[in-house]
């Protein structure tokens, strides 16, 4: 006859390996013996709040909601290098716009998608209404509150019993003064039942009575101040926070609000103390790093990358940025060495089989190009991924002069995703070059589009020698 363990104890087991759906159950039975167990609801609370728990740092993504309705009056002509909403040109000797792609704000394609780090703040509301709400684009998603809202959906699960916390009929002050309560049950407000009001009040009644000194209620309060969208409230918070005790976190969640508020310089200023205080940490480096990415200084961002894989050599986001800038930087050699790094560390997905993909193209490693994209082919997820393989094999056969081959994958690159406005471009091109004019358009709005280019990217040699080609041709007229 074996041993059986004693419930809580079994229930804690559940939760230190992350079976947090058996450990709530077993809380459960252990709540409906009487007395309820202290314990057991506090553990409930954890198990319940795990299950949807997400990393508040790295979650940030704007909507539409969030720009056009923001009250806090940032400069409209900000100066060259100090905001994010004007991308500026390269700097520090990167790639150029005419070989590394931007998105449609102006910021270059970063080599590893992250919430925000692909939107762009529009200027005005037509412009936002305009921009497009999918990933591969600076899009601003229709409201960033809608996506909390369905963080929040774990509380609307129908149980027999109703909710596991009834938050109307809680009595905050009398858990406030119970900490070790008092943080589980804040936690559970704010992830698991995702009303920020409710978590508000409680942190700022644990906050007074622990007589202000507790440096933990002060990050939740700056948390709950920066979701409602009260960013100079959680940055004095963050502050005070910070001055009672340095953490990374919390010099992290100060950043991101100077981020919000268009201040990059001001965040890469906070990061770089953080770094004093707290020499090589990663998250503080590849925070920089991300910011520098965001202003389109490519070159140093790279350099500070390079110094997260000092740190830690299997850092993903580190090894595909890199990659992604020696590839642009005309090197795939180099590019394909880091991608081919993150294939041993076990990345396996269609976005690496790729790039791996056009890194060997360009490398001229042609036996291993094609069993790359077919293996992207294989492993792509929605329509959009399978766009950009199509689309990149299109580049391949242009590249070996199989103009028939180009124009099939570029056609399908447009059956798979409707909007790919670079397939249309390279389609009118191959149109072009078979004679087929009429399908292309008239001189007078190649003419128009072309001034269009020159004014977004002046250096653009190609761009220039069409005008030209176009100014002979009034001429002629």
């Amino acid at each position: 006859m074996g041993l059986e363990l004693e419930p809580l104890f079994q229930a804690w087991s559940y939760f230190r390996r992350r079976k947090f759906r058996q450990c709530s159950e077993l809380c459960s039975q252990l709540l409906e013996r009487p007395p309820g167990e202290q314990a057991a609801w506090s553990l409930k609370t954890r198990a319940l709040t795990e299950m949807v728990y997400v990393d508040e740092i790295d979650m940030d993504e704007e909507g539409i909601a969030e720009i056009m309705l923001d009250e806090n009056a940032i400069a409209q002509v900000a100066r060259p290098g100090t905001s994010l909403k004007l991308p500026g040109t390269s700097q520090g000797g990167g790639p150029s716009p005419a070989v590394r792609p931007v998105t449609q704000s102006g910021r270059p394609i970063t080599g590893f998608v992250r919430p925000s780090t692909q939107s762009g703040r529009p200027s005005t509301m037509e412009q936002a209404i305009k921009t497009p709400r999918t990933a591969l684009t600076a899009r601003p998603i229709t409201s960033a509150s809608g996506r909390f809202i369905r963080l929040g959906t774990a509380s609307m699960i129908t149980n027999p019993d109703g909710p596991f916390i009834n938050l109307s009929r809680l009595n905050l002050a009398k858990y406030a003064q119970k900490p070790k309560l008092a943080k589980a049950l804040f936690e559970y407000i704010f992830h698991h039942e995702n009303d920020v009001k409710n978590a508000l009040d409680l942190a700022a009644l644990a906050t007074e009575h622990a007589q202000f000194k507790d440096w933990w209620w002060k990050v939740q309060i700056g948390k709950c101040y920066y979701r409602l969208g009260l960013y100079r409230e959680a940055e004095k918070q963050f502050r005070s926070s910070l001055k009672q005790q340095d953490m990374v976190d919390t010099i992290l969640y100060l950043a991101k609000v100077y981020v919000r508020l268009d201040q990059p310089v001001t965040a890469l200023n906070i990061f770089k103390q953080g770094l004093e205080r707290f020499p090589g940490e990663v998250t503080l480096i590849c925070g920089i790093a991300r910011i520098y990415e965001e202003m389109n200084n490519i070159s140093t961002a790279a350099e500070y990358y390079k110094d997260v894989l000092k740190q830690d050599n299997t850092h993903v986001e580190a090894i595909a940025c890199i990659g992604s800038n020696h590839f642009y930087s005309d090197q795939p050699e180099m590019a394909l060495r880091f991608y081919r790094r993150l294939l041993q560390m076990g990345v396996y997905n269609c976005q690496l089989f790729n790039n791996l993909g056009l890194c060997c193209f360009y490398a001229q490693q042609y036996d291993m190009t094609l069993s790359s994209f077919e293996r992207a082919l294989f492993l792509a997820e929605n329509e959009e991924e399978t766009a950009d393989v199509w689309y990149n094999l299109g580049h391949v056969a242009v590249g070996i002069g199989d103009l028939n081959l180009a124009y099939q994958c570029f056609k399908l690159t447009l059956v798979n995703n409707n909007d790919y406005a670079e397939a249309y471009n390279n389609l009118a091109v191959l149109e072009m070059r078979k004679g087929h004019i009429e399908q292309v358009g008239d001189l007078q709005r190649s003419y128009t589009a072309a001034r269009k280019s020159e004014e977004a990217f002046p250096g653009h040699v190609d761009t220039q020698q069409l005008i030209k080609q176009l100014k002979q041709h009034f001429a002629m007229l």
